[in-house]
Order: structure tokens, then C-alpha cells, then sequence
């Protein structure tokens, strides 16, 4: 267990706030260049299990791209890209350009077991509480998490009628406060807890899984928390009981996620393009209401990203992530379909 991690992802939220360094509002010349993109992709993109590079290509916002995945990896873990004109585009059209940039960043991975690689963050209705609910597909308010992959991409396509604030904060900076002013409880954020798989499984599989808070592989930090999937395994009769310090722990981290000391708010405006490194970052969203024409509707595209210059995790990540080793395609759900799915039904 480390003490102070060192890293350039250890950012506070009003300092982020006022920065403009991962913020990247797009050219002309950028958006003309991935309209060409879409154009040139034409009937094959049809079927994005076919699109490639090669058949969506970027010569130059590709240089953009691979600056984003170092700073994902080597800066402050988040990136935002502003200003693409989805009102030019149907919903249909906009999976094309959204999948075609994915291809130029990482592979992506199945978020649930419908096997949805792209996936859609909108209200279908779903009960975050009941055993595989799941808050993408939901209004509800979600609280401080990461997404199972090693980087999360959001394209706003629509924003709600109000609510639906998106929130951001460095878990490296969370633990470095933990590591001076708690340590016994870093401690127990390093060892093992019980999570539930949320209906997620493979056939077969157990209903949750051991893994802890925070990890440590050949000097890389991670971390990976959702606390309703920890506090869910605990209606499984086999599953250990949370302890007292486990439960501490966990108080210390919403607490300090909560703080203004460490986060930062902001509104998805429609055409942006945000990524973060779920290694070192958390997100967050509030309760929203939506538009009553199903057409306005607060409509987000989502993909989990594996990344091909992504770090090492450590062993007790391989419930979820399988592989980890660097670099290596991993994380997501599995899907329990023969074929990948590009929309959330």
C-alpha cells in the first residue's frame, strides 16, 4: 500500500473548473474532416461491426485522438471535446460518427449483458433498485462512480428540460487525502470488499465477486468504485458482511467526493464529446427531468473504451477486467448475445 500517489491526474475540482487545457472546442476544419468520414463510410457503415479505421479515416483529427489517449492516461485522465453539430445529423447517423471516432481511440467493450458496445444513456424507465438495475438507463440521480473499463466516452445528442448535472473528481486526489489524514482507513480501501455482479454474470458465474477499492500494479494507481454494487452484494446470504471499518471507509470517500474542495460541476451542452480515465477519475450526475416529447428527450451515446496504451492493474482487479495487462483489450460486461448490440434497448 502506497502512501502519496504522485501523479498528474491529482486535480481538484476549482482548479479544473477554471482550466481550459482538457477542454478542446473543434475546428472547422476537424468537423469537416470527420463529416468526410461519415460520407466516405457510406453504406458500410451500416453495420459497425465492419467499421474500421481504414473506413472511417481521420489523418488529421487522428493526431487530436492520440493526444487525448495520452492525456488520459499520462495528464489529468479527462478530456472534452466541444462544438460537433449533431443537429446536422439523424440519431442513427451520429452512432456512425461517434463509432467511427471510437475505432481511432480504443476497443470497445459490451456495457451489460444485452452486449451493447455502444450504448445509450437515456430514461427507459429502469428502477435503479431493484437487483440488476442499472442508472444509465434511468432519470435518477447517480451517485460518485467508475464505469467498467479503462476509459468511459459520452456524446451529448440531446440535454434534459433541467437537472442532469454531470460531476467529476480525481479518485487520486481523493486517496491522497485519505492517505494523509486517515491511513488506517487507506488500509481497508486496499483490501478486498464484496461487490455484486448486478445481473451481469456469465452463466453460471457467482453473484459477486471480491475486489478492493484501490490498487497498485508496477507503480500505476487504480481505482474502481461503485458503492451500491458493494452495498447490493450484501443480499446474497454467501457473500462476507461489510465490517465497520469497511463501511467507514466508504463514508470517508462520498464525503470527501462531495466536497467543493474536490469536484467540479458542469452541464453536457449537445455536441460534446467527453472521456474520461476510469483509473483515477469518478463521475457523477443528478436527478434529471425530461422533455415530454419523446423526440427532446436527454439522449446520450456511451462507449467503454479499452485503450492500447492503458496501465497495468493489479491481480485483485480480475473479476471484471480478466486481462491486466497493459495495453490489453479488457473490462465491460460480457454480453450473454452472439453478437454485439450498437443501441441500449
Amino acid at each position: 500500500m502506497p502512501g502519496i500517489v504522485k501523479d498528474p491526474a491529482d486535480w481538484r475540482g476549482p482548479d479544473m473548473a477554471q482550466s481550459t487545457e482538457w477542454v478542446r472546442d473543434l475546428t472547422v476544419a476537424e468537423v469537416d474532416e470527420i463529416d468526410a468520414a461519415f460520407r466516405k463510410a457510406g453504406p458500410a457503415g451500416a453495420d459497425l461491426r465492419g467499421v474500421t479505421r481504414e473506413d472511417f479515416p481521420l489523418p488529421g483529427f487522428a493526431t487530436e485522438l492520440a493526444d487525448l489517449r495520452e492525456a488520459l492516461e499520462t495528464g489529468p485522465g479527462i478530456r472534452l471535446f466541444r462544438g460537433f453539430p449533431v443537429e446536422r445529423y439523424t440519431t442513427e447517423e451520429l452512432r456512425l460518427i461517434y463509432w467511427g471516432i471510437g475505432v481511432h481511440i480504443g476497443t470497445a467493450v459490451s456495457q451489460s449483458k444485452r452486449g451493447d458496445v455502444l450504448g445509450d444513456v437515456r430514461d427507459i424507465g429502469t428502477d435503479i433498485n431493484t437487483p440488476d438495475g442499472r442508472g444509465y438507463t434511468s432519470n435518477a440521480e447517480l451517485v460518485y462512480h467508475c464505469d467498467t473499463a479503462d476509459v468511459t466516452g459520452l456524446f451529448c445528442v440531446k440535454t434534459p428540460k433541467s437537472g442532469g448535472m454531470s460531476m467529476a473528481v480525481s479518485s487520486v486526489a481523493v486517496h491522497n487525502e485519505i492517505a494523509r489524514t486517515r491511513p488506517d482507513l487507506l488500509e481497508v480501501l486496499y483490501t478486498p470488499f464484496p461487490w455484486s455482479f448486478q445481473g451481469q454474470e456469465r452463466p453460471g458465474e457467482k453473484q459477486w465477486y471480491f475486489q478492493p477499492v484501490y490498487g497498485m500494479a508496477e507503480g500505476k494507481f487504480c481505482s474502481r468504485l461503485i458503492r451500491t454494487h458493494i452495498e447490493s452484494s450484501q443480499r446474497f446470504d454467501d457473500a462476507p458482511r461489510l465490517s465497520a471499518a469497511q463501511i467507514e471507509a466508504l463514508d470517508l470517500v462520498d464525503t470527501l467526493v462531495d466536497d467543493p474542495a474536490f469536484r467540479f460541476t458542469r452541464q453536457f451542452a449537445r455536441g460534446d464529446i467527453l472521456f474520461m480515465n476510469n483509473h483515477v477519475t469518478y463521475h457523477a450526475r443528478t436527478e434529471f427531468e425530461d422533455w415530454p416529447e419523446p423526440e427532446q428527450r436527454r439522449h446520450l451515446m456511451r462507449m467503454w473504451l479499452s485503450v492500447p496504451n492503458s496501465r497495468p492493474l493489479t491481480d485483485d482487479f480480475a473479476a471484471i477486467y480478466r486481462d491486466r495487462r497493459p495495453g490489453a483489450v479488457r473490462g465491460g460486461f460480457p454480453g450473454h448475445g452472439e453478437t454485439p448490440a450498437f443501441a441500449t434497448g
